[in-house]
């Protein structure tokens, strides 16, 4: 009987982190937060909050799907980058998108690493509460609908400078609030600069190859040492999830915002935060 208990058990939690790898897939790289609904899902679910080692752990897998999906733009960039080294050729496209790409990681790497440090407790504070998550939801539908609105949609990735890099890394820095999406961030400010929209979400996840690698690599021994599963097939089996359904997602968005607006995703996440804002006023007691 014990046995049986132990295995139907081991399967459930097989099953959940497959589950939990789909939901990080899905929302990893819509503009819509993937922290977001890897809390709230699980919690309508009624399983446990994952917390924040589980979540950058699993966004492992959608690192594997990023890299994997823009391995040719990245060795353009780590290319143009020795090569400007070497002969100091910075103005070369290449060149550029790879400057771009680091001075743009730096701002999420030092706030991320003093939260790391010096915040303890983050992943229980408010910010990681379900009415924070709704009302960042909300401002962040609204953000995304001016950004759409105001956008001159001139700009490619070809054209990419330092400054850009930075203003868009600054801007990722915030993504470390959960309900902020970090692609939604990116992508809201990159429209304000006048990014046409697809070049804004192909840059945006480029970028994210840095932060969310250090991240997930950091939290990494955290997960196993608070033994956060049963063992290792469960996380294994949501990471794979995770770099599956990832990969369908850029694809799908890059193509889609080709020949469409963000309109849908502010719609979303407006109703996202209202859904949830009244979801909590009715589970809190009296």
């Amino acid at each position: 009987m014990t046995d049986f208990a132990e295995q139907l058990g081991f399967l459930e939690a097989c099953w959940r982190y497959l589950v939990l790898g789909v939901i990080q897939g899905i929302t990893e790289f819509l503009p819509i937060s993937s922290t977001a609904h890897l809390k709230v899902l699980p919690m309508i679910l009624g399983w446990e909050d994952p917390g924040v080692s589980v979540t950058a752990v699993l966004q492992l897998g959608s690192i594997l799907a990023v890299i994997t999906y823009f391995k040719n733009d990245l060795q353009l960039a780590i290319k143009g980058i020795a090569l400007a080294i070497r002969f100091g050729q910075w103005r070369e496209p290449n060149a550029r998108l790879g400057l771009a790409l680091c001075v743009g990681t730096l701002p999420i790497l030092f706030a991320g690493t003093a939260i790391k440090l010096f915040w303890i407790g983050f992943d229980i504070s408010p910010l990681r509460g379900i009415p924070a998550i709704a009302l960042i939801s909300i401002f962040m539908a609204i953000s995304l609908a001016f950004a759409e609105r105001l956008g001159s949609r001139s700009k490619a990735l070809s054209s990419i400078s330092g400054i850009d890099g930075i203003i868009v890394g600054i801007a990722q820095m915030f993504a470390l609030i959960p309900g902020v999406s970090r692609s939604g961030i990116t992508l809201t400010i990159s429209l304000l600069t006048g990014w046409r929209r697809e070049e804004a979400a192909r840059f945006s996840f480029i970028l994210g190859i840095p932060a969310i690698t250090f991240a997930g690599l950091v939290e990494l021994q955290d997960a196993f040492e608070e033994q956060i599963s049963p063992g290792i097939l469960p996380l294994s089996i949501g990471i794979c999830s995770a770099a599956v359904v990832s990969w369908i997602a850029i694809d799908w968005l890059l193509k889609y915002l080709q020949s469409n607006n963000t309109w849908a995703f502010v719609v979303y996440r407006l109703l996202f935060g209202v859904a949830l804002l009244s979801w909590w006023s009715t589970v809190q007691p009296n």
